[in-house]
Parts: structure tokens; sequence; C-alpha cells
């Protein structure tokens, strides 16, 4: 549990610095040539699909690592 506890706070720490500092990188999450976006007149629909297959890539990897201890 304890150990448990230590990833997850590491893993906010690393989030929130890039989250700090993600203006400063050049390539921006939610932004990456995959993402779906359409303009209309008025609305704009945005919908982040390559944000969301890599961070889902990304979660299944870090779970899959916790699991096997």
């Amino acid at each position: 549990m304890g150990r448990t506890l230590i990833a997850i706070g590491i893993a906010l720490v690393v989030v929130g610095v890039l989250v700090t500092v993600g203006d400063m990188l050049p390539i921006r999450w939610g932004r990456l040539p995959g993402d779906i976006v359409v303009r209309g007149k008025n609305p704009t629909f945005y919908f982040p699909l390559l944000t969301s297959l890599l961070l889902s890539v990304l979660l299944s990897l870090v779970m899959w690592l916790i699991g096997r201890r």
C-alpha cells in the first residue's frame, strides 16, 4: 500500500510539472496532429483522438507495471 501511494505521489508531481511547463514544450498535450477540430461559424467541435489514445496506452502500461508486483 505504501509503495503504491508513493508511486501515485510521484506521478502527480510529474504531471504537475508537465502542466506547469507545458506551454514551453514543443508538442502540447491536447493539440497533437491526430486530434480532430471542426470549426463552424459559431460552434467549435474538438475531439482529442490521438491524445486520448496516447493517454490510454500510457495508463495501461503504468497499471500493468504496478500489477506485476
